[in-house]
């Protein structure tokens, strides 16, 4: 594990598996032993900010044991998704398979949110089988409700924006609600299925 200090009341530590320590933290937290404001997970570090002592949390945190892995929580989450997206056949030629293969590996697949970021209620979903490639030259807009493929992950584009991604279908549902809490429905942690719709 590295840990580095960001700014004067925020730390930032790379370690093997961002969602574990991600979950322990907030364990932490929540207990009343973790005096931090935020518990930011990314593709391999865990952001700490609102530290009152980051010499003290520092030395906190190298004595640790790393968790063992991220628990599973029960809060599954079934999004319908219509597999027509404009890449999803350079997608199947890209892992040598069929479109409806595709399809197929992407129902039978538990995605776990592993972190948030790009824009509000933009998830990273791991356990994506294959690893595909962005595309060399992004859209100027996707729509709201693309799903879509890069390197390792899964993800749902919340608003209409700019991307990159490989995108395989579209769904309606709603990632990000201001008057919801948590506003983002896709937290860390939490499994994802996508369902043909």
């Amino acid at each position: 594990m590295e840990i580095r200090p960001v700014g004067t009341s925020a730390l930032l530590i790379e370690v093997d598996d961002p969602l574990a320590w991600f979950a322990a933290l907030d364990a932490e937290r929540t207990a009343g032993r973790l005096d931090v404001t935020d518990i930011v997970p990314g593709a391999r570090t865990v952001l700490l900010d609102g530290v009152s002592s980051v010499t003290t949390l520092t030395a906190t945190l190298r004595s640790w044991p790393p968790p063992s892995a991220a628990p599973v929580t029960a809060d599954d989450l079934d999004i319908p998704v219509t597999f027509d997206g404009p890449d999803l056949e350079s997608v199947a030629t890209l892992v040598g398979t069929s479109k409806d293969a595709v399809v197929t590996a992407l129902t039978d697949a538990v995605f776990r949110v592993a972190f948030g970021g790009f824009a509000p209620g933009f998830a990273y979903l791991s356990g994506l089988p294959w690893s595909v490639p962005r595309l060399a030259s992004p859209r100027p807009r996707v729509p709201a409700g693309s799903v879509g493929l890069a390197a390792e992950f899964a993800g749902i584009y919340p608003t209409a924006s700019p991307g990159g991604w490989q995108l395989v279908g579209r769904t309606d549902t709603v990632l990000f609600d201001i008057d919801r809490t948590p506003p983002a429905l896709l937290t860390p942690g939490r499994t994802v299925r996508f369902v043909a719709a």
